[in-house]
């Protein structure tokens, strides 16, 4: 996902949603632009505050280049698999 508005945002959590609850398959979900997602988004403060889970946070990855991007494609841990145990259920 590139940084967007209400749009991109919407798309985003959408996606990671249907991979959080296991009804979609993992893909490499990646935010470009660490420093737009991370002042729009406190993702920290939602797994703090219990909203998400912490290993919510490692449904996606910030990258900052095409070349990080394909790095992490290449080595995204359980691509292609359902979430068999969904945090906090």
């Amino acid at each position: 996902m590139f940084p967007g508005g209400f749009g991109a945002m919407d798309e985003t959590f959408e996606a990671l949603t249907l991979i959080q609850t296991g009804r979609m398959e993992r893909v490499p979900f990646l935010l470009f632009g660490r420093k737009f997602w991370e002042k729009i988004i406190n993702w920290e403060a939602l797994a703090e505050a219990g909203t998400i889970s912490a290993e919510d946070l490692e449904l996606f990855r910030f990258v900052e280049t095409v070349e990080e991007a394909m790095e992490a494609i290449e080595t995204w841990p359980g691509a292609g698999e359902k979430r068999g145990e969904i945090p906090g259920r």
